[in-house]
C-alpha cells in the first residue's frame, strides 16, 4: 500500500484523461466486449487503445484498494494479504537465481510495486515495460519515494514489439500482464528474443482451466465479465499457454498448481464472508460502502457511472469463480548449451478489477 495517501492518490484519477472525457473514454471501453456488442478479434486488433483505456479508468483505485502491486497471491494461515503478496514477488527472484548487477525486465510492470520490491530483495538493476503514460508517471514518483531511483526505471512501449536489442536481459519476469497480449506466442517470442541465451523468464498468467466448457453459456457470460472487469482481449486456456510457450522456443520443466496445495484461496480477500480490518477496503462490506457512497456521490464524482458498473461487475465474476479458478506455477528450461530457459506460472483469477473507495478517498475526490 502506497504511503502518500487518498489526497495523492485521488489526484490521479482517470489517469492522464480529463474529467470530461472520462465517461465517454467509459463508453468506448465497454463497446470492446461481449456484454455491449464487441468480440474478441476486435479486442485483439486494438488492444493498446483497450487496455490503455482501462488502466487510465482503473489505476488509482487498484493503488488505493490493493497496494501497489496488482496481483494476487496463494497465501498461507496467519499470513496477510500484503504478506502474501511479497512472498509471491520474492519467490520469482529466487526462481530466477537474482542477484546485485544482473540487468532484469519487467514485462508490464504496472506502477512497479513488484519491480521495486524485488529490486530490493535482490539488488538487480530492474527496467519496467509499460505502455501507459500514466502508470509510468506514476511509478517514477513511487520510485522516488521508496529511494530507488537508480536501481529501477521504466520504458514507456507496447511489450509486443520491445525497443530493446536481442539478448538484452540476464532476466525477465512478467506478473499478470501478459494475459493483456493479442497473441501469445508473439509475446512469448518476444520475450524470448530479448532474453540473453540461457537465462530465465518468470511469470504469473492468467487462463482457463480444463472446467471451461464453451458451449456452457454461464461459463461463457463469466468469462465475458472477467474480460470486461480487467481488460483482457481474451483468456486463453492452461494448454494455448504451455504450447505457446514451447512454440516461442522456451521447454517446460517444472509445473505446479499451488492453488490446490495452497492453505487459504487466493481469492479469499474478496470472499464476502471474510473480514479484516488489514484489508478492510477489500472485504464485501467494504466494497459495498464503497459501491454505495459511489451512487449517494454520483452527481459530483465525475466516474461514478464506472465505478458503479464495474464494483456490479466484480460481485458478478466472483459467484461463477469455483468453475474456472486455478493457479499453476510453471518453471521452463532448455538444457542445451546456449539456449534460453523459463520460468511460467499460470492462475486464472477474475477479479483484479479493484474499485474500493472508502469515505476517506470519497472525501479526498471531493477536495
Amino acid at each position: 500500500m502506497s504511503k502518500s495517501g487518498a489526497l495523492d492518490l485521488a489526484s490521479g484519477v482517470g489517469g492522464k484523461l480529463q474529467k470530461e472525457q472520462v465517461l465517454s473514454t467509459v463508453q468506448r471501453y465497454e463497446k470492446y466486449h461481449a456484454h455491449h456488442g464487441g468480440d474478441e478479434e476486435e479486442r485483439k486488433a486494438n488492444y493498446t487503445d483497450m487496455v490503455n483505456k482501462y488502466y487510465d479508468l482503473v489505476t488509482s483505485f487498484y493503488e488505493y484498494g490493493w497496494g501497489e502491486s496488482f496481483h494476487f497471491a496463494a497465501r498461507w494461515k496467519g499470513e496477510s494479504l500484503r504478506e502474501s503478496i511479497k512472498r509471491h514477488e520474492h519467490f520469482v527472484a529466487l526462481q530466477l537465481g537474482l542477484k546485485p548487477g544482473q540487468k532484469v525486465l519487467d514485462v508490464g510492470c504496472g506502477i512497479g510495486g513488484p519491480l521495486r520490491e524485488i529490486a530490493r530483495f535482490s539488488g538487480a538493476s530492474i527496467t519496467g515495460i509499460n505502455n501507459n503514460e500514466y502508470q509510468i508517471t506514476r511509478g517514477k514518483e513511487l520510485n522516488r519515494i521508496a529511494e530507488v531511483d537508480e536501481a529501477c526505471n521504466y520504458v514507456k512501449a507496447d511489450f509486443m514489439k520491445m525497443p530493446f536489442s536481442d539478448n538484452t536481459f540476464d532476466a525477465i519476469f512478467a506478473i499478470e500482464s501478459t494475459c493483456h497480449a493479442p497473441d501469445a506466442v508473439d509475446c512469448y517470442k518476444e520475450i524470448y528474443r530479448v532474453l540473453k541465451p540461457g537465462q530465465c523468464f518468470a511469470a504469473y498468467e492468467w487462463c482457463i482451466t480444463d472446467s471451461f466448457d464453451p458451449l456452457n453459456q454461464e461459463h461463457q457470460r463469466i468469462k465475458g465479465e472477467v474480460e470486461l472487469g480487467n481488460g483482457l482481449p481474451g483468456i486463453n486456456s492452461m494448454g494455448q499457454c504451455l504450447e505457446a510457450l514451447k512454440v516461442a522456443g522456451f521447454e517446460i520443466i517444472w509445473e505446479e498448481d499451488v492453488a490446490v496445495n495452497s492453505p487459504l484461496p487466493w481469492y479469499l480477500p474478496l470472499d464476502k464472508n471474510q473480514f479484516s480490518l488489514a484489508s478492510f477496503r477489500v472485504t464485501a462490506f467494504g466494497r459495498f460502502i464503497t459501491r454505495n457512497m459511489v451512487r449517494m456521490l454520483k452527481p459530483v464524482l465525475f466516474a461514478s457511472n464506472y465505478l458503479i458498473r464495474s464494483i456490479c461487475c466484480i460481485s458478478k465474476g466472483f459467484k461463477g469463480s469455483t468453475t474456472l479458478q486455478c493457479l499453476f506455477f510453471f518453471k521452463s528450461c532448455n538444457k542445451k548449451s546456449g539456449t534460453r530457459k523459463s520460468i511460467f506460472s499460470f492462475h486464472t483469477v477474475f477479479f483484479v478489477f479493484f474499485f474500493f473507495l472508502v469515505v476517506g478517498m470519497t472525501v479526498a475526490l471531493l477536495c
